[in-house]
């Protein structure tokens, strides 16, 4: 049975626009088939329908495990970097029981507890940017998260071993920074260890110095067993499952990897796009800073993550720029029929995000960032879904988003800033998300001492 909407457009031009162009080849196919749509394109099996519309996100997603699955294989190009142990790795019960070890790390007094860390990194940092200097604020929010995760997962905040392993994984980061280089995870034919100065062979090298790195610091925790330590790792080394097990320095490893590398680049981007927005548009900036003053100059961690409009900012830079286009897809376990469409037994099922949040019947005028959006109503998880959705929604999100919100209170209430440019930016490909292409150029103008938050946790 033939699949629904199939892109009539040869199999090498699809995958070519879906990796140098993502948004425009999910624009044009949408403008001909706004609900569900098949593509070929590099990765999950190549062959995927894509849903677009918020019931057929349902269907799926409410039948996780049931009619569609979520299965590891599928997330098979990130192996390289995550491991075979990781979570995204992981199907069935097994998958379940990691998660479980691992959401206790994000949620409740661990993440206040974290709040004051976040705070310091921020203001350390900015205070090191020239004024009326151009800088990108991408670069400068990975540093932020960068050492927010150095803190928060590992406990390490100065020394050689934080300066070590901040070097590496900045590398990391930068290997597959482009559309390009993101086709050595989507290739596997291109992943040739030819010798150091080859891109795949400087990739495991540098892998292989993380992962010595990462054991050391894994079994240096394991002897100290500090049980007053709230960074992730202790956690999740005293953690056990439903038969008493703990997990092995292999699974540590690759948990580890995950979480460095879906904290660190997604909330950075996500950061970047948020001062992005609120600096086109004044209006919004002047709103922010409203309700700041209001808070006081020493606030609870707690409050800021609740304000209203900084909440509605967040949640309209992640609709208008997801850092991940597409839910984890999920195979088709027995024929099911998806928006009155048919589907087989093996289909290759993704929610697009990015389309999902761009229809006009559900955000009129999508391509306007409006964050009264999210005052004026409640959308369902199939509506609006940055962190994905499911078995698979993004362990971390709660993180991610306090983490955001308190970056950008403390960055807007202690300094003046501008765009450092006229020209739009543009979302283009960063491994298998997406981040601003040029990085949003950003000025600090001036200082507002009258303004400053000491966040408290």
């Amino acid at each position: 049975m033939p699949l629904p909407n199939y892109l009539p457009m040869p199999s090498f031009i699809q995958k070519y626009q879906w990796i140098v162009d993502p948004i425009a080849y999910m624009e044009n196919a949408a403008q001909k088939y706004p609900d569900i749509f098949t593509g070929e394109i590099v990765s999950f099996g190549n062959t995927v329908v894509f849903v677009n519309h918020p019931k057929g996100i349902q269907e799926v997603l409410n039948n996780d495990r049931k009619k569609f699955v979520a299965a590891g294989e599928l997330n098979k190009i990130l192996q390289p970097l995550a491991g075979e142990n990781s979570i995204l790795m992981l199907d069935g019960n097994r998958h379940k029981w990691r998660r479980q070890l691992v959401m206790p790390s994000f949620h409740g007094d661990r993440l206040k507890a974290y709040g004051q860390q976040i705070s310091n990194i921020t203001e350390k940092i900015f205070a090191q940017l020239p004024v009326n200097q151009t800088f990108l604020a991408r670069t400068v929010f990975q540093e932020i998260s960068l050492q927010v995760i150095l803190q928060t997962v590992f406990g390490l905040y100065e020394g050689e071993r934080f300066q070590i392993l901040r070097h590496l994984l900045g590398l990391l980061m930068d290997v597959f920074n482009s559309a390009m280089s993101s086709s050595l995870l989507l290739f596997p034919v291109l992943q040739q260890n030819l010798g150091a100065w080859s891109p795949w062979g400087k990739f495991i090298r540098l892998r292989q110095q993380i992962d010595e790195f990462l054991y050391a610091e894994i079994a240096k925790s394991r002897k100290q067993s500090n049980p007053d330590r709230i960074d992730i790792l202790s956690l999740l080394i005293s953690a056990k499952d439903e038969t008493g097990e703990q997990m092995t320095d292999a699974e540590l490893r690759d948990e580890l990897i995950t979480l460095l590398l879906a904290g660190h680049e997604t909330t950075a981007t996500s950061m970047a796009w948020a001062l992005y927005w609120i600096h086109r548009q004044p209006e919004v900036l002047e709103k922010l800073l409203q309700e700041l003053d209001a808070v006081g100059d020493s606030p609870d961690v707690t409050i800021i993550a609740r304000l209203p409009y900084l909440t509605a900012v967040c949640n309209e830079t992640l609709r208008m720029c997801p850092p991940v286009m597409l839910t984890f897809p999920r195979i088709v376990q027995e024929p099911v029929d998806l928006l009155g469409h048919r589907l087989e037994t093996g289909t290759v099922v993704a929610g697009c995000i990015y389309l999902a949040h761009h229809r006009e019947d559900l955000y009129p005028e999508p391509q306007k960032f409006k964050p009264e959006r999210f005052l004026e109503r409640q959308f369902s998880p199939f509506e609006f879904m940055p962190f994905g959705g499911g078995v698979r929604v993004c362990i971390g999100q709660a993180l991610a988003l306090f983490e955001m919100k308190l970056v950008l209170a403390k960055v807007l209430s202690s300094y003046q800033l501008t765009l450092g440019t006229r020209r739009p930016e543009k979302a283009g490909r960063r491994t298998i998300s997406l981040a601003p292409a040029r990085g949003v150029k950003m000025l600090i103008t001036g200082i507002r001492e009258h303004r400053k938050l000491v966040c408290q946790s």
